[in-house]
């Protein structure tokens, strides 16, 4: 290697952060970016985005990443924010609607109008997914009924409707191509897990033209080429798009069943590797985690709405100190003084799938402190982990031996132990904050053949820390409390 090895530029657009960074063939960040990026709530349940903030702050963060590189770029990879949805102009390019974020539950009525139909098995043993607002189908519909003519005009193929990997590389290529991955498709509950394609009878379902979607190829491989925006020159390539979960799980090295990895981030996500679309029956998805251009992987996962995203929101319900303070002092109490959060605040998602739940703290008294509700979200996330990790056991008949972390609450090391004693297993945390990225840089390395095979992948260096568990025999008790103060918010 040296001065002119080509770098892979990884964009990571996630739900707080747009990320870039530079990967070189030693799989090692070499250069990195980032612009925060701002959630806003018209009204209750609803949750939006900018989309012209996203691609402006996405810029921003990939000439960051570029400054004083002076080394020519193979290739792009972008990983995104799943399930959250734009509208734009096909012809000007221009957006037609907010980013509707994954945790927004304003196609909530939809989904019960669904619910009542009987579409429920229908849609679950086609797509893996449960009939949830989470989802993109029932967000692309209700932008469709709120634009004028949203139907005609998306009929006549006027208007695209995508998920955020779409609406990038749109922008990237400069409006030439609009196209998503087998994993992005996976998630907006109109793939068919089975024939890995559109399925026509979930489009009349949700009533979504077939002309307002993208192409749907291979996670890895031949997508656009850029044009001159920045600092980022014209024609590199993007050689993979991918989910940012699915990502995760193919940065940690995931390829074959028997891993189970959890990004936490403003949510959680829980995705093991499986062999084919195993029907879950303990209230988990199943996914198509991505397609390497050869084959497609599939994957089992249990998506959790609020966990970084409960820890931020009881920080400010309890405002006066920093958030680093109150988990600092919340860690140093001998325990939760009774105190449960049960953090609903838009609904839950797996393994229960309540959209109509809401948020319940419970067990106050005269002696609970700011810090008692700080350390009841922190457990909360441990608990609502436990929920999908005994699910996910559950479902595949076998014990896990350990679960793999990423994402930013695992900085936190009272937190990751909490989970390993909890769990009664090791938790092995990356010490790398790009995961994401790096799971779709490798997949842009593997269809420029820099990384020839899962095992060539699988020998890159990943830092990790592993938190071994301790016998607690309060844990049980807590987590029984944990189950009835989540019996209290399920309808």
């Amino acid at each position: 290697m040296n001065e002119l090895t080509p770098l892979i530029l990884a964009i990571d657009e996630g739900t707080s952060n747009a990320k870039a960074v530079l990967v070189n063939e030693l799989g090692q960040v070499i250069a990195r970016g980032s612009r925060p990026l701002s959630l806003s709530h018209p009204q209750d349940g609803f949750s939006e985005q900018d989309p012209e903030q996203i691609w402006a702050n996405t810029l921003a963060a990939i000439d960051e990443c570029l400054s004083g590189i002076d080394r020519p770029l193979s290739a792009v990879a972008i990983s995104n924010q799943r399930e959250s949805v734009v509208a734009w102009d096909r012809r000007t390019g221009e957006a037609l609607s907010p980013c509707i974020s994954w945790q927004c539950r304003r196609s909530t009525p939809l989904c019960a109008q669904l619910h009542a139909q009987g579409a429920q098995a229908s849609v679950l043993a086609k797509t893996g997914l449960a009939l949830d607002p989470m989802f993109s189908a029932g967000k692309m519909r209700w932008i469709l009924d709120h634009l004028e003519q949203g139907h005609a005009r998306a009929a006549a193929g006027e208007i695209c409707l995508g998920t955020v990997d779409s609406w990038l590389l749109y922008k990237l290529s400069g409006g030439q191509v609009f196209a998503t991955d087998y994993s992005n498709a996976a998630r907006t509950q109109l793939f068919n897990l089975h024939t890995q394609a559109w399925d026509p009878e979930l489009l009349v379902l949700f009533a979504i033209p077939l002309a307002a979607l993208p192409r749907i190829q291979p996670s890895a491989g031949f997508f656009a080429e850029t044009v001159a925006t920045g600092r980022l020159p014209a024609g590199i390539p993007v050689m993979a798009m991918i989910g940012d979960s699915h990502a995760a799980l193919y940065g940690q090295g995931g390829f074959v069943p028997g891993l189970v990895k959890a990004t936490l981030g403003t949510g959680t996500s829980l995705m093991t590797p499986m062999s084919g679309p195993i029907a879950s029956t303990h209230g988990l998805s199943t996914t198509l985690a991505w397609h390497d251009g050869t084959a497609p992987t599939y994957a089992m996962e249990g998506n959790i709405v609020h966990t970084g995203a409960a820890v931020q929101w009881a920080s400010r319900l309890v405002a006066g100190e920093s958030l680093d303070q109150l988990t600092e002092q919340a860690a140093q109490l001998p325990d939760n003084g009774g105190v449960y959060f049960v953090p609903a605040l838009s609904g839950l998602g797996a393994p229960h799938w309540q959209a109509q739940a809401r948020g319940l703290i419970c067990g106050l008294t005269e002696a609970t402190s700011g810090a008692h509700i700080l350390r009841a979200s922190l457990e909360s996330i441990g608990y609502q982990i436990r929920d999908v990790f005994d699910a996910m056991q559950q479902d595949t008949g076998s014990p896990m031996t350990a679960l793999w972390v990423d994402g930013g609450a695992t900085r936190n090391r009272w937190l990751m132990q909490f989970l390993a004693n909890l769990l009664q297993c090791p938790v092995v945390r990356s010490l790398s904050p790009e995961v994401s990225a790096l799971g779709a840089a490798h997949l842009a390395g593997r269809a420029l053949g820099i990384w020839s095979d899962d095992e060539a992948l699988a020998q890159l260096e990943r830092p990790r820390e592993r938190f071994e568990p301790e016998t607690e025999a309060s844990m049980e008790t807590h987590y029984s409390a944990w189950k009835r103060a989540l019996e209290r918010t399920l309808c």
